[in-house]
């Protein structure tokens, strides 16, 4: 069982209401093989909902208290973020599941890639909370991109 962005799903949950949707996922979703989450949903946000980035670090910094979330209007959202990245690891750990898939470069999701705070588009190696989270959980965490390739090493995964 894999847990997966619900964008990635197909669902218009990104901050501007769009979604990012993934065929491969949406197949696994279909076939019960994948389990989607939102954990900026999960952290309280609604959709829309003001863009956000981390200022000062990554995910990890944040959970250590280093850095913080901040929407583009300068309000701080660190808190939602870290309460979304709990609810993520909780649902992971019911599920028990394989791995997690998520949509690269969000502050929560980002995998190896985040916006790096200026709002700008820019973009600087390193986790969103919730991969941070996840991560320090011992949980496989990778971005879209990433499962594609880890598929192609596992041609018959019983996911």
């Amino acid at each position: 069982m894999l847990l997966v962005s619900s964008c990635l799903a197909g669902q218009e949950v990104r901050y501007n209401g769009t979604h990012c949707l993934h065929e491969k996922i949406r197949q696994l979703i279909d076939q019960k093989k994948a389990v989607s989450i939102c954990p900026e949903l999960l952290g309280g946000f609604p959709v829309p909902r003001e863009p956000a980035e981390i200022l000062g670090g990554d995910g990890g910094d944040v959970l250590d208290g280093r850095a913080r979330v901040i929407e583009k209007s300068g309000r701080e959202v660190t808190d939602l973020y870290i309460y979304g990245a709990i609810a993520a690891l909780k649902k992971a750990k019911e599920l028990q599941v394989s791995a997690v898939v998520l949509k690269e470069f969000s502050p929560s999701c980002g995998s190896s890639l985040i916006y790096n705070g200026e709002f700008t588009g820019g973009k600087v190696a390193g986790d969103g909370v919730t991969s941070a989270l996840l991560k320090r959980n011992g949980i496989k965490v990778m971005s879209e991109e990433g499962f594609l390739n880890w598929l192609e090493e596992r041609p018959d995964a019983d996911l």
